[in-house]
């Protein structure tokens, strides 16, 4: 199984011409001009026409605490670079006199290559009873992978957590039944990967494979995999399991 995810990943984050670089900005950086300075004249000419905001969205009721967070997304481009900014705000932290002012909490600023919109999906992937927020930020190699960044609220210290590994596991979802997020991994077969949130990270603890037979390992927690089951005749299609012991898939 690690084999052909390891190799999933590979083609995954090579469809991108460049890879997502992230940033976390937690100063802004202002520059002041003195009297005697001036602006450039080819920065005061630049042609506005190479840059363009290409999506926004902005949620104030339902992320984190609902009606005191709030989450921006820009997407804009740069000549033939695309960035996405990330704004978190709680309102009225650190401002008795207005609690109805919005702070700035988290920037999270990226590169990426991906055209499409947002398509934001606020809810709760880790069942603490605060939404949290997944956007599509990639393009995938095949199009049945929807590759996503997944921003985890935190209400101990009331910020969004970008969890950084997150677009390696295509097609997230909160699991119920097992109280984890799984991923579908599409390839020349698939893969339903089952994963805990540790830090700012997601990792795997067990896997169903589909692939020259149906295969169900379990990892501990340095990442030492074990199968527990193997059925080379299984001939199975795409399928998506909920449960791998025992083994239930999503339309039972």
């Amino acid at each position: 199984m690690k084999l052909f995810t390891l190799l999933f990943l590979t083609i995954l984050v090579s469809c991108n011409a460049k890879h997502e670089t992230e940033k976390a900005i937690t100063k802004t950086d202002t520059t002041k001009l003195t009297n005697n300075e001036t602006i450039p004249s080819e920065q005061q000419n630049a042609d506005t026409s190479k840059t363009e905001i290409i999506d926004t969205f902005v949620d104030s009721s339902n992320i984190g605490e609902k009606g005191k967070c709030k989450v921006e997304l820009i997407k804009f481009r740069v000549y033939d670079d695309i960035y996405v900014i990330i704004k978190f705000y709680i309102k009225g932290r650190n401002t008795i006199k207005d609690p109805e002012t919005w702070m700035v909490q988290n920037n999270y600023c990226y590169e990426t290559t991906a055209l499409m919109g947002f398509e934001p999906n606020i809810s709760d992937f880790n069942n603490d009873d605060f939404n949290d927020i997944t956007f599509i930020s990639g393009t995938a190699a095949r199009g049945a992978n929807e590759v996503r960044r997944l921003f985890v609220y935190d209400n101990q210290k009331q910020e969004l957590i970008s969890i950084v590994n997150s677009e390696y596991y295509p097609n997230m979802l909160y699991n119920k039944e097992l109280d984890c997020i799984d991923a579908f991994l599409v390839y020349g077969g698939c893969s339903t990967v089952f994963l805990n949130i540790q830090g700012d990270s997601l990792k795997e603890f067990a896997s169903v494979e589909l692939f020259d037979g149906l295969t169900v390992t379990t990892y501990d927690r340095k990442g030492k995999e074990k199968i527990i089951f193997k059925d080379t005749s299984n001939k199975a299609g795409y399928i998506r399991y909920k449960n791998f012991r025992p083994l239930k898939e999503y339309n039972d």
